[in-house]
């Protein structure tokens, strides 16, 4: 006899009560989402495919399909958030087979046992189990993904689980389908978020959308903290420890191992033939001129690991013949980047050598672009070597050691080749030693990718082309810039300056150049690094570098410098971009469910202007 468990709130509206309120509700808000629901499926067909799946249907499962035998498949039909809609008998049975063939191929330890009393997580130790029913059709309307009840006899009996094809299977809050259907209800009259998402009636049809984020107001600030905390001082240098006499006349021989040859120093470099160092240091990114001071390599790597550095990269620079050069010692990589070798190169040539794991590369930039489509670029790739074979076969990691001797190799005899190729002679210990002008860099900002360039038809079902077909640019563009502006507002973006300026000459029709180190871009470029330095804090232990400080950053600071962050990416598109093209950024990060009722407003009641330059000259983006 299968046990039904004790339901946790038997208040709960029955499964035709619910049933009855998304009837209602989808027929008063959503007339193209409430014809789609299939009628009741018969008894004989729910008899069928219980048969032909061998369970016996929990009876939550049987009144709900006696309702509806789910749905039609249609961009409108009504779906359950991101659980997808409700499948009818035949899915169920279509669904569930497939899913029994997947998991015949998977091992199942517990396959073969049939304990009335196995714990919630004995029984979602399989991939798939045959008491399962894939009861949604998830995302993707197929059997990738969707919620599942289960009809294995015991404590769980027809409790509502969560199934996705690349992570394992857990059970949900709802212990019924009676819950869940009431949870469907409720979302509906009272647009409450299920997951993240909330239900909204749009154009006739029943869509869910991101629920509206809060955003905590006043984000604790790394870089303001570490603007008040000083550079860590050098540690004096040791005194020599002079030895004991010996207290008796004992003696033992201490044996030992010899220590593992440590990673050798190679940090990231750039030549730039005729530019002064201090001049490199600037097109590297190093604008705060309070942090720039000499150093040596070791001493740069110390200062950068402190809340000072607030995970920001210590870039050094010198001199060797005719050449300037910068060298990296600590902190996110910025050498690698296209945009910084574009700018380090700007009116000169430009080689770098750059090793990131087993890659060692030579790129060489001429004013701004790839020398001679990369004729002189060299890369080097090598095997990983850390990994040793014990007798036993285990394969286990040696720490301590080069995990890429190759490239480390490869390294040395490429800084080598600098002298024949390019006419660089440089003294790399020299330069590791001598203390050089240096200084913290704020990151150049990232490249829009070409794919990110494109005009994008729809965001967040929202048909955009159909909006910028029907509607005159100039009141397109002004209703983005309204956009634009309610996204600065709910993300705190607006409460700095430069922002809140080029906002007010966007409403003016004005055109506002994103120039390079200029106010706006630095601006944009220090909220980036708020919230890189935010993610840092907040790694796990074990994946921050050695001796990182413990910082007070919440998630919640996190979350408010990221979507701010966010937010001044979609600034930065819409000055640089087309309007029609930044349009679907900006809307796809707005943090209001209530976006599209606002933009509906802002295309009725906004202004158009036509921008113009600081002459009048009217001008098209």
């Amino acid at each position: 006899m299968i046990s039904t468990p004790a339901d946790p709130n038997p208040s709960l509206p029955t499964v035709e009560a619910s049933w009855a309120r998304i009837d209602a509700w989808l027929a008063e808000h959503a007339p193209r989402s409430h014809p789609l629901l299939r009628p009741p499926a018969s008894p004989s067909a729910i008899a069928a495919a219980e048969q032909r799946l061998g369970v016996s249907f929990p009876p939550d499962l049987v009144a709900s399909l006696r309702c509806h035998d789910g749905v039609e498949e249609d961009d409108a039909a009504p779906v359950f958030a991101l659980n997808g809609p409700f499948g009818g008998v035949a899915d169920i049975v279509d669904h569930t087979l497939f899913l029994r063939s997947v998991a015949g191929d998977v091992d199942d330890p517990y396959s073969d046992e049939d304990d009335e009393d196995e714990d919630e997580a004995t029984e979602l130790d399989a991939y798939w189990r045959d008491e399962w029913l894939l009861i949604t059709r998830g995302i993707g309307w197929d059997a990738q993904d969707g919620l599942f009840i289960t009809c294995r006899k015991g404590s769980n009996y027809g409790r509502i689980g969560d199934y996705f094809n690349e992570d394992a299977p857990s059970f949900t809050e709802w212990h019924s389908l009676r819950a869940t259907l009431s949870c469907f209800a409720d979302a509906l009259e009272r647009r409450l978020p299920v997951g993240s998402r909330v239900p909204l009636a749009v154009d006739g049809a029943l869509i869910w959308d991101d629920d509206t984020k809060t955003v905590t107001p006043q984000p604790y600030s790394l870089l303001a903290l570490a603007a008040g905390a000083p550079e860590p001082r050098p540690d004096p240098e040791p005194m020599p420890r002079v030895p004991e006499p010996p207290r008796s006349g004992a003696y033992v021989t201490v044996g030992f191992r010899p220590a593992a040859t440590p990673v050798p120093e190679q940090p990231d470099l750039v030549f730039a033939a005729g530019v002064d160092p201090d001049e490199l240091l600037v097109r590297a990114g190093v604008v705060l001129q309070e942090t720039v001071r000499e150093r040596t390599h070791e001493r740069a790597k110390e200062s950068a690991r402190s809340i000072w550095a607030a995970c920001r990269p210590l870039i050094r620079a010198g001199r060797t013949g005719s050449w300037g050069y910068v060298m990296q010692s600590a902190g996110p990589q910025q050498l690698t980047r296209p945009e910084v070798l574009r700018r380090l190169s700007g009116g000169t040539r430009a080689v770098a050598l750059t090793k990131q794991g087993p890659e060692v590369r030579v790129t060489v930039y001429e004013d701004g672009a790839p020398h001679a489509e990369g004729a002189l670029d060299r890369l080097v790739t090598s095997a990983r070597e850390d990994y040793i074979r014990l007798p036993d076969g285990t394969e286990v990691q040696q720490l301590g050691v080069d995990a890429w001797p190759g490239s480390t190799a490869a390294y040395t005899e490429l800084l080598a080749d600098l002298r024949a190729g390019f006419g660089i002679a440089f003294d790399f210990e020299a330069a590791l030693g001598e203390p050089l002008s240096s200084g913290l860099a704020l990151p150049v900002m990232a490249d829009i990718p070409e794919w990110s360039r494109r005009f994008i038809s729809h965001v967040r079902e929202f048909d955009l082309a159909a909006l910028v077909e029907r509607t005159p640019p100039a009141r397109l563009r002004a209703a983005f810039a309204a956009q634009l502006r309610r996204l600065a507002g709910e993300t705190g973006l607006d409460t700095f300056p430069e922002v809140s300026h080029a906002l007010g000459a966007i409403d003016r029709g004005e055109i506002v150049s994103l120039t390079e180190d200029g106010l706006l871009d630095l601006r944009i470029r220090e909220i980036a690094a708020e919230a890189f330095a935010a993610r840092q804090v907040l790694e796990p232990q074990w994946r921050r570098a050695p001796g990182a400080p413990e910082l007070p950053t919440t998630q919640d600071d996190h979350t408010a410098w990221q979507l701010r962050a966010d937010a001044a990416d979609a600034l930065r598109r819409f000055l640089q971009l087309p309007a029609t093209v930044a349009a679907a950024t900006i809307l796809h990060r707005r943090l209001s469910a209530d976006w599209r009722s606002e933009l509906a407003h802002d295309l009725e009641t906004a202004e158009p202007v036509e921008p113009t330059d600081a002459d009048g000259t009217r001008q098209w983006s």
